[in-house]
């Protein structure tokens, strides 16, 4: 460790802004490492938008529509006619209870670790000062910047108007519509699509790119737009919004093709802004991008080498387990770890639509570009006796593994749980090289029935195609 703790010229050796996933990554790794840490938190509560706006409440929200709605189709509750519609506010009931434990949790980590947590909005007044809420200047030798982000919000649509949303106030939102227009079909976009499907609401997902989230593997992409298609969602690619116009009676989406699409309830989900405009970045100076974010280097350092940022507000991969990650690898390279980047070129997708989608590792798209001889082993769900018996039988696993060497490089799932079934295929993934094969999951019993038997499935596919 370096001498941060010695030093007598700074009030603390790391001042973080935002105590979401990425601030308190960083504030809790700087703290076990001995440094003397605070953090500036401008909502009333601690834990981000991840606790307060998304992770947390939009993930809680689906698991009480998903649940409640297989149970109200389960044929044994239909045998006994149980036929109800449950409301918004119903089905939102246990999200605050949820939020409530986990602000109780986090605050218990900064109190444990004697991390102040100071209330106000954090403003730089040189590089190495800030105030908060315009009080007397803090000075610290390091600073985190995770202030996060939030929806990007385009002049012409009203956001005043009580049937347009964006992905924080839809959360908000009282009346069931019978219609909705979700406008951008990322990974917000698909998750509320999907969610408000399964509530039997008609949805139009209009899509401003050819495929849905092509970042992903195409067959796992090709298989979500057949589900989603399947569920009765309109899917409108290649479109562009040229104005969106909200009455007392619905919102009119019109779009640059002369298409028009009117719905009860519109939600914009269409891009997100890194929350950089009140910190004083001028007084530094260091710039955020057109997008409001803030350009790092591989150890999340700014421009300015002892301002880290880490989280939302530096984009790309925009998730809550990427943030905290990257918040402990700035306060390790802090520390003098420099190699100490934990791995934050390995996380993997987990995308919360019905059926969820999970990633890690490379698609066939790059292998093929990268002219990777690869091949590729299949499970399909509908063959696993565990998807039998609970009836999420939509779905796969699929591994891509090197035909030589069967080194695992890449694991796709798409059905229920996926975000927990592509660890297994991760671990094995980052195994040392003769440890990090297909073979393992060929010679390794599974229990049974299992959704995990999904890998030796998948494992003996793909290398019955070996030749």
């Amino acid at each position: 460790m370096n001498d941060t703790t010695s030093d007598s010229h700074f009030d603390y050796d790391l001042f973080v802004i935002g105590s979401g996933p990425g601030g308190e990554g960083a504030a809790m790794q700087a703290s076990k490492g001995g440094m003397r840490v605070a953090v500036a938190e401008k909502y009333t509560q601690i834990g981000g938008g991840c606790t307060h706006w998304g992770t947390i409440p939009s993930k809680a929200l689906r698991f009480a529509i998903t649940s409640t709605m297989k149970a109200l189709r389960n044929p044994t509750f239909q045998e006994l006619g149980v036929q109800v519609s449950p409301t918004l506010q119903q089905l939102r009931r246990g999200t605050q209870s949820i939020i409530g434990k986990q602000v109780t949790m986090r605050q218990s980590f900064y109190e444990r670790n004697g991390v102040p947590v100071i209330q106000g909005t954090a403003r730089f007044l040189d590089a190495h000062s800030i105030s908060i809420d315009g009080d007397k200047p803090i000075r610290a030798k390091h600073f985190v910047i995770a202030t996060g982000s939030r929806p990007f919000r385009p002049e012409g649509v009203d956001f005043s108007h009580p049937r347009v949303y964006d992905s924080d106030t839809i959360l908000g939102m009282t009346h069931k519509p019978t219609t909705l227009s979700v406008y951008g079909a990322g990974v917000i976009g698909t998750e509320y699509a999907s969610m408000f499907r399964n509530l039997g609401i008609k949805v139009n997902l209009i899509n401003t790119r050819e495929k849905l989230l092509e970042f992903l593997d195409d067959e796992i992409v090709d298989a979500l737009a057949y589900h989603l298609r399947d569920q009765g969602v309109i899917i409108r690619h290649n479109e562009t919004m040229k104005k969106v116009e909200a009455t007392d009676d619905g919102v009119i989406v019109h779009l640059q093709s002369g298409k028009r699409v009117k719905t009860d309830a519109f939600l914009w989900a269409n891009g997100r802004t890194g929350n950089t405009d009140n910190l004083g970045l001028e007084n530094i100076p260091i710039e955020a991008n057109n997008r409001g974010q803030l350009v790092v280097d591989e150890q999340f350092q700014t421009a300015i080498p002892h301002i880290y940022a880490v989280g939302d507000v530096i984009g790309f991969p925009s998730l809550a387990s990427a943030a905290y990650t990257q918040g402990r690898a700035a306060a390790m390279h802090m520390l003098g770890r420099k190699d100490g980047n934990l791995r934050v070129n390995d996380i993997p997708t987990g995308i919360y639509t019905s059926p969820e989608i999970s990633s890690v590792g490379k698609t066939e798209r790059e292998l093929t570009a990268a002219c990777v001889p690869y091949e590729v082993g299949h499970s399909l769900f509908r063959s696993l006796a565990r998807a039998q018996i609970t009836g999420e039988t939509t779905g796969m696993l699929k591994l891509l593994f090197h035909r030589d060497t069967l080194e695992i490089l890449g694991v796709h799932c798409f059905g229920a749980n996926a975000s927990e079934i592509v660890h297994i295929g991760q671990a094995i993934m980052n195994q040392p090289a003769g440890h990090n094969t297909v073979e393992y999951f060929v010679e390794t019993t599974f229990n049974y029935p299992t959704m995990a038997e999904a890998y030796r499935v998948a494992a003996l596919n793909g290398m019955n195609r070996l030749f």
